[in-house]
């Protein structure tokens, strides 16, 4: 047991300086337009690209079940120093948005092998009250895709290339503690040979269906929203001139409290179940879709900022609760499987909705586009509440 509770703390810091490398192009994006000077809807295209990158590793490695049949902590480490050398791409001085997207995809293909195969690992190791270990697993997710913005908040004028060295840095050291310290768990259960079937037939069972399909409106809202946060910020302080807050700063406060979060999440399924802990954050987090033209349009930077913390606890908050629903509801054989496609088209969903947000943003005033990001949350809770 005291094995095991060591464990978790290395998945966790592992999983949170791994993680570094999703957000780490988005914390110096005004960089990018200005140094391979590139137009507005860069944003999209390159978070996108991470997305579509995520996509297509998760799909690989859930066909040929890479999880289940290998070590899942070399198959952690592998990606995460890959990772790190392709985050390091963005520094090349002659990049277009071409190379620029191809170093994004490739960065978010490894990732694949990170975010879905840290759960996995954990699930080996924590059967019982998984609800909680993944809630501190997930946190370090958030709290790693934050943190970018966090270090060009406290660049002390350093240049932004110090962002991508530092957070492809954090990548090998958090792939070297899986790979050095934390073995395979004792819960794992290897698969004997590839199994493409797994990849469909795991949605014949309706508890694991229903917590997908939550897991997938919440997934609509939440890359999306991560995304904009900036934008969000820029455009209140458009309309409200007298706004004085640090975009970079906020930013990361904003998404990092989301790590917050998702431990306190864990810790109530314990006691309330994680259907029905996942069901209040995910209709937490569409109200605030609904109510945010009235945030934009208050006066206060104070309501607004605080809006957005809730948003930003709220959002994903349920994250590892449908993690936790759907790795119990996995067969034991094919759970890293299960996670993965799961994972896999759950991105896939956010390339729209983040797709939709850039036409949208292009169309109309930031103030009204963010209702459309509660289809998601809606659809979700109507797949819970069906199944229950």
């Amino acid at each position: 047991m005291s094995t095991r509770k060591g464990i978790l703390p290395l998945i966790v810091i592992a999983q949170f300086c791994c993680t570094s490398l999703w957000f780490a192009g988005n914390a110096v994006m005004r960089d990018l337009l200005l140094n391979f000077h590139l137009g507005a809807e860069t944003l999209a295209h390159l978070t996108s690209a991470v997305q579509f990158g995520f996509i297509l590793g998760t799909l690989l490695f859930a066909f040929f079940n890479i999880s289940d049949r290998f070590s899942p902590s070399r198959v952690f480490l592998s990606c995460a120093l890959l990772g790190g050398v392709f985050n390091l791409g963005i520094l090349w001085s002659n990049n277009t948005l071409i190379s620029l997207i191809a170093f994004r995809f490739l960065t978010g293909f490894c990732l694949a092998g990170i975010y879905p195969v840290g759960m996995k690992i954990a699930s080996d190791y924590f059967d019982k009250g998984l609800g909680k270990s993944l809630g501190f697993l997930v946190g370090a997710l958030v709290l790693g895709t934050a943190f970018p913005h966090f270090l060009k908040a406290f660049s002390f004028g350093l240049s932004w290339a110090y962002v991508i060295i530092f957070t492809t840095g954090l990548a090998i050291v958090g792939g070297l503690m899986i790979g050095i310290f934390v073995p395979d768990g004792p819960n794992r259960q290897a698969a004997a040979k590839v199994d493409f079937n797994i990849v469909f037939n795991v949605f014949k069972k309706p508890d694991f269906k229903a917590a997908a399909i939550g897991y997938f409106g919440h997934m609509w809202e939440l890359y999306a929203f991560l995304a904009f946060i900036p934008v969000i910020l820029s455009a209140y302080k458009t309309i409200h001139l007298s706004a004085s807050f640090g975009i970079s700063l906020w930013s990361f406060i904003i998404i990092g409290i989301g790590a917050l979060g998702c431990v306190t999440a864990g810790y109530l399924s314990v006691n309330n179940g994680a259907k029905r802990i996942a069901s209040k954050a995910l209709g937490s987090s569409g109200l605030c879709c609904i109510f945010s033209p009235l945030a934009f349009f208050q006066p206060s930077p104070v309501v607004f900022l605080l809006f957005l913390i809730f948003w930003g606890f709220t959002v994903v908050a349920d994250s590892p609760l449908f993690s936790s629903l759907i790795a119990q509801n996995a067969p034991s054989t094919n759970k890293g499987t299960a996670l993965t496609i799961v994972n896999c088209i759950g991105f896939a969903i956010t390339i729209f909705s983040i797709q939709l947000l850039n036409f949208l943003h292009k169309a109309f005033s930031p103030s009204y586009i963010f209702i459309f990001l509660a289809i998601g949350p809606v659809l979700g809770l109507l797949a819970l509440w069906k199944r229950k």
